[in-house]
């Protein structure tokens, strides 16, 4: 037996209505399910961090190993289900069959290429939006879940994970730079940026 659930989701700064069939089956007992934003994750992890005022080099980027990340999740926080939110993007075929051997589950964002004002040729693949989706339709099927990336646009989702006893951990991709939105929860934060030895790329 069934019945209907509705749930208000607020995402930048408006509500949205989303609908599910409540579930009479529960999630596997103590089930965990990663959310990863992709783009935030990689772009946090290796590039350089300057100090404001000084100028002064606090943080010097390296390239996450993306399989040993996935390993560390399931070996450490036992994640069953890892979904790997990323742009779809002309060849790059490659990359997303090496994502999914690592054992990701891929979640696809189309693109843009535009101009910026140096009339370089840039791409955008934001998947906030798919993100925050996803781990609502996925909510009966976990236990509890895990949030990877330190984008303010999250905290929405964090909020109702946290309220309703389901928030996992927050990975903060870089404990130097992240939203000040997320820092109510600073209690699940675990900063991908101070695992260099364990998931830098060789």
């Amino acid at each position: 037996m069934t019945k209907k659930v509705t749930l208000p989701i607020r995402f930048r700064e408006k509500f949205y209505i989303i609908n599910f069939q409540e579930r009479s089956l529960q999630p596997e007992k103590g089930a965990i399910f990663a959310f990863i934003d992709s783009q935030n994750l990689n772009l946090s992890v290796k590039d350089d961090i300057y100090h404001k005022g000084s100028g002064k080099l606090i943080y010097s980027g390296w390239s996450l190993d993306f399989k040993k990340f996935s390993v560390y999740l399931k070996d450490k926080y036992n994640v069953s289900k890892a979904f790997l939110f990323i742009g779809k993007k002309p060849g790059n075929e490659g990359l997303y069959r090496y994502l999914k051997r690592a054992g990701y589950q891929l979640v696809y964002k189309p693109t843009i290429t535009s101009k910026n004002p140096n009339k370089e040729l840039t791409t955008k693949g934001n998947v906030d939006a798919e993100l925050v989706l996803h781990a609502m339709i996925e909510y009966d099927n976990y236990d509890r879940a895990i949030i990877v990336a330190g984008d303010g646009d999250y905290h929405c989702l964090v909020e109702y994970l946290h309220d309703n006893n389901k928030l996992e951990k927050i990975f903060i991709p870089n404990r130097y730079s992240y939203s000040s939105l997320l820092r109510g929860y600073r209690n699940y934060f675990a900063y991908v940026s101070d695992l260099r030895k364990k998931l830098e790329k060789k």
